[in-house]
């Protein structure tokens, strides 16, 4: 009887403790970071978390482990208060890794993404610029030709990083950032239907991204860009004027005479034509529109006080619209 009332005191014991190092919350009161590797085993991750101050006992985590189901996932995890074991278990069983938040709106360049990238702690803006020049390959599979039937080399991934809100891990690169970009344009473009010469719509629909915020007036937007195509007009629009400056390194916040007089191959003014490449990433309405322009006899169009646009046929209505914009602008600011 005495060796019984020993066990069972043990067990109880046992018991006590177990409950005590599994249920009773511990952990750190900062932030930290348990990064598990991929193929680590249950053993390895219960002393990475006991090591990290994360758990109370190692044993208690692998004992858990036999008794809970799920598999343990690798990834990047973030504690920052004290939890139950099972908790911090659970969670390792959901795969509830850290992530960081990228939004990405439609209508951002190159040199806007770069920037979100370094703002939200994900890399340096010139990593990313670099990163996005050099794996061009990510876009081999676009039908990419010009005039003459030869394939075009790429220079950037510009229009192909589709807007979105992206999860990267703080290790995250930015190959693999821009693969996920890339990815994500990919399903969007299927889903659309986007077909034919891919390149020279999405660099429409960059065009229109950057002229109109007004969804309905894409289509029209588009449909005098087509016009103007037709017609051998250059498209003369200011977004492709602000994007050669960007590129040139020499933009300044406000277009000027010698960005007008550019010889840049983007500079809509001085060369007709679609640009060489997009100049933005533009999102789901503007590809549409690129795809199916409004069939109209718009060739010109100004934004009006409400930020809506006004469409004309002829460049003495246009230019009565444009009158009319600039006195109301006078007239708001005095």
């Amino acid at each position: 009887m005495k060796f019984l009332g020993t066990l069972l005191l043990l067990v109880l014991i046992a018991v006590a403790v177990t409950g005590y190092v599994v249920y009773i919350p511990f952990g750190p009161h900062a932030e930290t970071f348990v990064d598990i590797a991929p193929g680590t085993g249950t053993p390895e991750i219960a002393a990475q978390l006991q090591k990290n101050g994360i758990i109370r006992s190692r044993y208690g985590f692998d004992l858990l482990h036999l008794t809970q189901q799920g598999t343990l996932k690798a990834g990047e995890y973030r504690f920052d208060h004290a939890a139950p074991m099972t908790e911090v278990y659970a969670r390792i069983v959901r795969g509830d890794v850290y992530t960081i938040t990228l939004k990405i709106p439609e209508g951002y360049n190159i040199f806007d993404i770069a920037q979100a990238v370094a703002a939200a702690g994900l890399g340096t803006r010139d990593a990313f610029l670099a990163a996005e020049r050099q794996h061009t390959e990510l876009i081999a599979w676009l039908p990419q030709t010009g005039v003459t039937g030869e394939r075009i080399a790429p220079q950037s991934l510009e229009g192909y990083l589709f807007p979105d809100t992206y999860f990267f891990s703080r290790h995250t690169t930015p190959e693999q950032m821009l693969a996920t970009m890339v990815r994500r344009f990919r399903r969007a473009s299927t889903e659309l239907g986007l077909s034919g010469d891919i390149q020279q719509t999405v660099i429409m629909a960059s065009l229109v991204e950057k002229e109109v915020n007004q969804d309905t007036e894409r289509p029209l937007v588009a449909g005098v860009f087509t016009n103007r195509l037709a017609k051998g007009m250059p498209l003369a629009t200011d977004p492709t004027v602000i994007y050669a400056a960007l590129l040139d390194h020499r933009w300044s916040g406000s277009i000027h005479t010698s960005d007008l007089q550019s010889m840049s191959p983007y500079n809509t003014y001085k060369h007709a034509g679609l640009p060489p490449g997009p100049i933005c990433n533009p999102g789901i309405a503007s590809l549409r529109a690129a795809m199916a322009p409004a069939k109209t006899d718009y060739l010109y169009f100004v934004s009006d006080a409400a930020g809506h646009s006004l469409f004309s046929t002829d460049l003495k209505q246009h230019s009565e619209q444009v009158h009319a914009y600039w006195n109301t602008e006078k007239s708001r600011n005095h």
